[in-house]
């Protein structure tokens, strides 16, 4: 199942604003399941229909659950979140840590991540009906996190575990050792032509020059732009006058 198996559970939330921005982040990382336990007072719709985005059909799908124990009544798997710790909560790991895990339990049930109160998180009680808990690692004394950016950090974490995602790949392969020594053997003619550098130091100059340009891959686009590059501006040197430069006979200089 994947991610599609995965419930993503918010505990009596406060703002309709938090379980909108909740629905996009969902969305952003594929997941689609919202579950909202023991609302305590009806939220701000339009405020969350503004923060979802284009994520209103989770917002329109989500299922609202009296208590907790109702919301993950068919879930195996039920992973909470803290941001305290204690005795009982030394085996939170991070969301990174229980990816993996969330992601195999899901191939066979449906799996619940838990979020709790903006003000006070998941109670003890809440936290016992969870068979594992997730804590984010945060700056040491600034542990508290919005939820829908808790919600963020999570599915992040499980859309990459998932391994769906290609990262764009350069089309252009890497330069050739024969079209890089082209290049630099063009830039050098262009460097002499300008008065850049003299030829007894030439040599020194395109090792800097070398060492510049070898910091990075170079594709084949890079390297017949960067040959273009020195083509024109040899011919600008050679050319002031077509190129739109002229001389100027007081100081011997260009000027555009």
């Amino acid at each position: 199942m994947g991610l599609e198996n995965i419930r993503i559970v918010l505990v009596s939330p406060l703002y309709g604003g938090n379980i909108g921005a909740t629905c996009r982040a969902m969305s952003n990382m594929g997941l689609c399941d919202l579950g909202i336990a023991a609302l305590e007072r009806p939220f701000d719709l339009d405020e969350a229909r503004r923060m979802a985005c284009h994520a209103t059909e989770i917002l329109d799908a989500r299922t609202e659950y009296p208590t907790l124990a109702d919301a993950v009544a068919d879930c195996g798997l039920v992973m909470g979140t803290t941001a305290r710790v204690g005795l009982y909560r030394q085996h939170a790991r991070a969301p990174r840590e229980w990816a993996p895990k969330a992601l195999a339990a899901s191939e066979t049930g449906r799996v619940a991540i838990i979020f709790g109160r903006e003000d006070n998180g998941l109670s003890n009680e809440e936290l016992a009906i969870c068979t594992q808990l997730i804590q984010i690692p945060t700056a040491e004394g600034h542990t508290s996190l919005n939820v829908s950016q808790a919600v963020l950090i999570c599915a992040y974490e499980l859309f990459l575990a998932v391994g769906r995602y290609e990262p764009p790949a350069e089309k252009s392969p890497e330069a050739g050792s024969q079209l890089r020594e082209r290049m630099f053997e063009m830039w050098r003619e262009t460097l002499l032509t300008v008065g850049f550098m003299k030829e007894d130091k030439a040599d020194h100059m395109m090792l800097g020059l070398r060492r510049i340009l070898s910091r990075g891959t170079l594709t084949e686009d890079d390297v017949r732009i960067l040959i273009g590059m020195a083509k024109q501006s040899a011919w600008a040197a050679r050319n002031p006058d077509r190129a739109g430069v002229k001389t100027t006979p007081s100081d011997g200089g260009t000027q555009a």
